[in-house]
């Protein structure tokens, strides 16, 4: 019996035994063209951005069947496996049976025609994976799935799930998706004349992630090394190329760690990520670089190649300061950095990837490890050339006392708290830990400028068609 083969196997190069012998292989035509004589039809099923050519001796098959081979149908060939007489690729299958799958009718087939933008493609969520742009995205983001979950799992960290469905807010932001099983149409309300949560589902008011690291220091603070990596939800209403309302973060908390071991990590991660990449998807690669950006594997390697400054914000500021540079946004002592002065830094004045530290408190989530200047906090940003930031992080605060007024001061509901101050209450520890947007290292591999390219299936403000 003939088994179908993926074409990804068939290009390698590793396939001296298939030479000659009859093989299946079945995908989504490309593109057909020929003359009255012969047919070549560019086959690919997704397995890489490459197509395997298809022969097809006119003479041999029915003109009614050629015909409805179009661009977008999917086809069952089977055909001799042969060297190649054209240019562009080693092998192509001669053709001997060709069935039809499913046929894409040149009329009202979506894809019919190359050079589609991204706008257009995001209104065709649904179709847009056949495309070699989001093929290769999507090959490449399941590459960084599984180099993710390699890295920490050779370096002794534990997966932890954390849940999605959570009664706090991390990031203290209050942007937050609801959950409730209430009927919105008849809320049961209270004396005083608020939603009474305690007839809800959990008894509670809930709500969807921001962030696992609350829990993911609970992992932390008894397995030493855990990472986290998950959907995370922000109901902001911002309609921007770098925000979604649905993405994935990767969040490692380590017992006994500090700021500096916290630093060494965050470097020595990204930088296996980046070589992962660049051994390992080397075509998706160069296709994105060509089509995309022309920058892209030049920039991949600048980070590989550099060590990365660390630097306190109060000088950064200094430096700012001092650029004569005309900045959108005015920088100033206890300003959150915006992406154009984050990149200044690092593209124009280090030209290397910068770690930020020792922010401002009023900046900073309430639990970072507070500085003894009273003013700052043990805080740490990553910053890459053309993102900015793309990781956020710190050492994080294990005194008690600290701790609880950082609440008190932020007003936090101690009752939903509770749970996070008994790991301060006993056997507190030095911790620390770091926050990775998926979709923002995705940016990043790929070279694409709009965060909803990165993502299968995009949640923004009034978009969760697909």
């Amino acid at each position: 019996m003939i088994k179908h083969i993926e074409i990804a196997r068939l290009l390698k190069g590793d396939n001296e035994q298939l030479m000659g012998t009859s093989i299946e292989v079945k995908g989504w035509v490309r593109t057909k063209r020929g003359n009255k004589h012969v047919a070549f039809i560019a086959l690919n099923d997704g397995s890489t951005i490459n197509n395997l050519q298809v022969v097809a001796d006119v003479e041999r098959f029915d003109d009614e069947l050629l015909k409805r081979i179009t661009t977008g149908a999917c086809l069952h060939v089977t055909g001799k496996l042969v060297a190649s007489q054209g240019s562009g690729q080693s092998v192509e299958v001669q053709a001997e049976q060709i069935e039809i799958y499913g046929e894409a009718s040149p009329e009202d087939y979506p894809l019919q025609k190359k050079g589609h933008t991204p706008e257009f493609l995001r209104s065709i969520a649904h179709m847009r994976p056949r495309t070699n742009t989001y093929g290769a995205i999507l090959r490449l983001r399941h590459h960084m799935a599984f180099a993710i979950h390699k890295y920490y799992n050779d370096h002794g960290f534990f997966y932890l799930h954390t849940p999605l469905i959570t009664s706090s807010d991390a990031e203290g932001a209050g942007d937050m998706f609801h959950v409730t099983t209430l009927d919105l149409n008849h809320l049961p309300m209270t004396e005083e004349g608020k939603v009474d949560y305690e007839q809800d589902f959990f008894g509670k008011h809930t709500n969807l992630t921001v962030s696992g690291q609350l829990e993911g220091e609970l992992g932390a603070l008894s397995l030493g090394k855990i990472y986290t990596f998950g959907p995370t939800f922000r109901a902001e209403n911002s309609n921007t190329p770098r925000h979604l309302a649905e993405f994935w973060m990767i969040e490692p908390e380590m017992a006994f760690y500090e700021l500096e071991d916290n630093m060494d990590l965050a470097e020595d991660f990204l930088k296996y990520l980046i070589k992962y990449a660049i051994d390992n998807c080397e075509d998706d690669l160069k296709f994105m670089n060509d089509m995309w950006d022309k920058e892209l594997l030049d920039r991949l390697h600048f980070v590989l190649e550099h060590p990365f400054i660390r630097l306190p914000y109060t000088e950064a500021i200094d430096i700012l300061q001092k650029s004569g540079q005309k900045f959108e946004f005015p920088v100033y002592w206890g300003v959150d950095l915006q992406s154009e002065h984050e990149r200044y830094l690092v593209e124009k004045h280090f030209k290397c990837p910068v770690i930020l530290i020792d922010y401002p408190a009023e900046i900073k989530a309430f639990y970072m490890k507070q500085n003894d200047d009273g003013k700052t906090v043990r805080a740490m940003d990553v910053l890459f050339p053309k993102i900015g930031e793309i990781i956020g992080g710190s050492q994080r605060e294990e005194n008690y006392d600290k701790l609880m007024k950082a609440i008190t001061d932020r007003n936090i509901h101690m009752k939903d708290m509770w749970w996070y101050l008994d790991t301060r209450r006993w056997g507190t520890a030095p911790h620390s830990g770091f926050g990775l947007g998926f979709e923002r290292l995705m940016l990043f591999i790929t070279g694409m400028s709009n965060i909803r390219d990165v993502i299968p299936f995009p949640r923004t403000p009034k978009n969760a068609e697909f």
